[in-house]
């Protein structure tokens, strides 16, 4: 079952936050679903991701095209289509339990200057603790990231 970790970004852009962990994700062998709510968002993710370093290339698409199940990561607003073993969400996009149980991991991105977002990260927090899903906040500190909070499962932690 995933590991459910949020991303409270005050420092760092989305897009660079996005392309260290999903480096990580696929250097771990797992590919991932980026899961959005705007399209123009998902759009300057994709270009920002295009656009990156040639050492830093990730490899990508956008939801609905012939090939979306053989992406190692997808971009998209829909369910999970490319056999993703991780699922990042971006702008509020949501995801149930049931999608998380098959996962190794789900990474939750808001940004920690619109209180409507952090508003909405601590509700999405709340249901995943209360589905009994791990869930670990992290926060930007002096540039990197810190674990300030961690709740666990009573049966995980056996």
């Amino acid at each position: 079952m995933a590991v459910v970790m949020f991303y409270h970004i005050t420092r760092s852009s989305l897009e660079q936050t996005a392309a260290n962990l999903l480096t990580r994700a696929l250097g771990a062998g797992w590919p991932v679903m980026l899961r959005g709510t705007e399209a123009e968002k998902l759009d300057q993710l994709d270009q920002a991701l295009w656009l990156g370093p040639e050492d830093g290339f990730l490899p990508h698409g956008r939801e609905g095209g012939p090939h979306d199940a053989l992406q190692p990561i997808l971009l998209g607003t829909g369910p999970i289509a490319n056999q993703a073993r991780a699922l990042m969400m971006i702008d509020g996009a949501t995801f149930t339990p049931q999608e998380a149980a098959s996962l190794e991991r789900v990474w939750v991105l808001f940004d920690g200057l619109d209180e409507a977002a952090v508003a909405k990260a601590r509700t999405q927090w709340k249901a995943a603790t209360a589905a009994g899903l791990s869930a670990q906040y992290w926060s930007e500190e002096d540039g990197s990231w810190a674990k300030k909070a961690e709740a666990t499962p009573p049966a995980a932690k056996a």
